[in-house]
């Protein structure tokens, strides 16, 4: 949970607040005990604006840092393909 500050209190510690987003992402001001807005640290406000990657570089960047055998947990695709011979066709 983010620390939160009344948007009084924010208005006298500032600074203080500033200071403080280096340690945390996000700190939420209140009004009368309910959120109403959140500070965002510098690093976590350039994480929102980034462009995501493509699909092709998430997957190629997946497929280079990742060795499917060391994969831990059941098949995922265990159950997606029927290993049965299928059925009889006349020719």
């Amino acid at each position: 949970m983010p620390k939160q500050y009344s948007i009084a209190e924010a208005r006298h510690n500032l600074a203080a607040i500033v200071h403080e987003l280096e340690a945390q992402p996000v700190i939420e001001l209140t009004r009368r005990g309910a959120p109403v807005a959140v500070i965002l640290s510098l690093d976590a406000y350039h994480q929102l604006q980034a462009e995501p990657p493509s699909f092709w570089q998430a997957y190629t960047t997946f497929r280079a840092t990742v060795e499917p055998a060391t994969l831990e947990g059941p098949d995922p695709f265990d159950d997606v393909r029927d290993v049965s011979p299928g059925r009889d066709v006349e020719l």
